[in-house]
């Protein structure tokens, strides 16, 4: 009996799943995330407490956060491709987890001082700038090339889905039991990541060849990432949304409390129900099996005219179904973003492009937040919508004309050979592309 359209599907939409070192990754990523999301959002609201709702504080939390990424971020990726990927994120992980054991001890301190949780920012955010780049580069070695792809959109969706459970929980744990309750269960999350890690067979990994430990490795990899087309024009786009779109974190909570004059509640529920739409976008890329320019550039026209409604939504009940759209166009570019870079970087080059990837979109926080915050203090959280959906349509503007308006069908069948032979320097390489 042959096999229905809707199994088919399934079949193909979570192809990845059938190794078993990405099921181990993608089970422990999935219960750690939602921890992650626990200390994103209690943060933001401690903070929001503790300053009594000052748009600049969350600014400047938001640098702290992320700020090490765009300090420490192309050095992280040089060490990244330095190193066995899978012991160097048993070390980041660990670090990690003791920050979150940290969080959670200020917390129950009662009411800790604003500038301790600012410090222990920053220590997570060394732990993000080293994390980002060795665990996407991960993704890749744990599926042979063909299922590359599919690994990439799972992992999109696994982060997008702990986006809805991770705020709605936060906002359960925060009205019941408080903020320490939030840090304390994120920090127990990471042993689940640390066992996956430590279970892994490394012989069925696809690891990349390890860089040599030379001079000048952050500049090559800089050159490298320019004198590719396919992979500069995504990153300068990124740069720009990073800075401008992506700060939810800053925009969001704002918005609610003082526009929607909504509650810590209100706040969490509007955030899951951005991740339903998130989520919903990375399912549906999931089955893509190419990838060219041209989408990441559709991806950001969309995700800036998402914004621009957003902005204009005139209530709570209105905000509801234009967060959905917010979502799934925000992962929509995201991914598409961060399946070219995986993709067209070489194997040896791989942790330093996309720790300029991270640096571009993650170290951009620390500008584009605390701009964003005064923003939103002197002109309200919708002009801050609005900032960021015209920042991304100029991105894709920019995008469009960079790639020369090239024909999207042509450049889309010229990604699907399975290696392309380039030379980096003295190195000739083949670069695994998608089919």
């Amino acid at each position: 009996m042959s096999e229905s359209k809707s199994s088919v599907a399934v079949r193909e939409t979570f192809s990845s799943m059938k190794f078993r070192n990405f099921r181990l990754f993608f089970t422990g990523q999935m219960i750690s995330q939602i921890g992650n999301w626990l200390t994103l959002v209690a943060q933001t609201l401690l903070v929001l407490k503790l300053t009594h709702n000052d748009g600049l504080s969350i600014g400047a939390l938001a640098a702290c956060q992320f700020g090490p990424v765009l300090l420490l971020g192309a050095w992280a990726g040089v060490i990244a491709d330095r190193s066995d990927k899978r012991k160097l994120l048993v070390i980041v992980q660990s670090f990690a987890m003791l920050q979150s054991f940290a969080l959670a001890a200020l917390a129950f301190s009662g009411s800790p001082p604003v500038w301790s949780i600012f410090a222990v920012a920053f220590a997570g955010g060394i732990a993000t700038a080293f994390d980002n780049p060795t665990r996407r580069a991960f993704v890749v070695e744990m599926v042979p090339i063909e299922n590359v792809q599919n690994a990439v959109s799972l992992n999109s969706a696994l982060m997008t889905s702990s986006r809805i459970f991770g705020p709605a929980l936060a906002g359960l744990l925060i009205v019941t039991v408080g903020y320490g309750w939030c840090f304390l269960v994120d920090g127990l999350s990471y042993i689940a990541v640390l066992i996956g890690l430590l279970m892994m067979r490394p012989s069925e990994l696809r690891s990349s060849p390890v860089a040599l430990k030379v001079k000048g490795q952050i500049r090559e990899g800089l050159r490298y990432a320019k004198s590719k087309s396919d992979l500069w024009v995504p990153l300068v786009m990124m740069a720009v949304v990073g800075t401008l779109t992506f700060n939810f974190n800053v925009v969001m909570p704002l918005f609610v409390k003082k526009t929607l004059h909504g509650s810590d509640t209100t706040f969490t529920i509007l955030y899951s129900v951005v991740s339903i739409g998130s989520l919903a976008g990375a399912l549906l890329t999931a089955r893509r099996t190419s990838i060219a320019v041209h989408d990441v550039v559709v991806g950001a026209a969309l995700f800036g005219m998402a914004m621009c409604i957003f902005a204009a939504s005139p209530g709570l009940v209105t905000s509801f179904p234009f967060a959905i759209l917010i979502g799934f166009t925000s992962i929509i570019f995201m991914t598409a973003s961060t399946a070219i870079v995986q993709m067209r970087a070489a194997p040896e080059m791989r942790g330093r492009v996309l720790a300029l990837q991270a640096i571009v979109f993650l170290g951009s926080t620390p500008i584009g937040g605390p701009i964003l915050g005064w923003i939103c203090d002197q002109f309200g959280p919708r002009t801050g919508f609005l900032v960021g959906g015209v920042g991304a349509l100029g991105a894709a503007a920019w995008g469009f004309l960079a790639d020369g308006g090239r024909n999207p069908l042509r450049r889309r069948v010229a990604a699907l050979p399975a290696a392309e032979t380039a030379t980096v320097g003295p190195i000739t390489r083949e670069t695994p592309v998608l089919h």
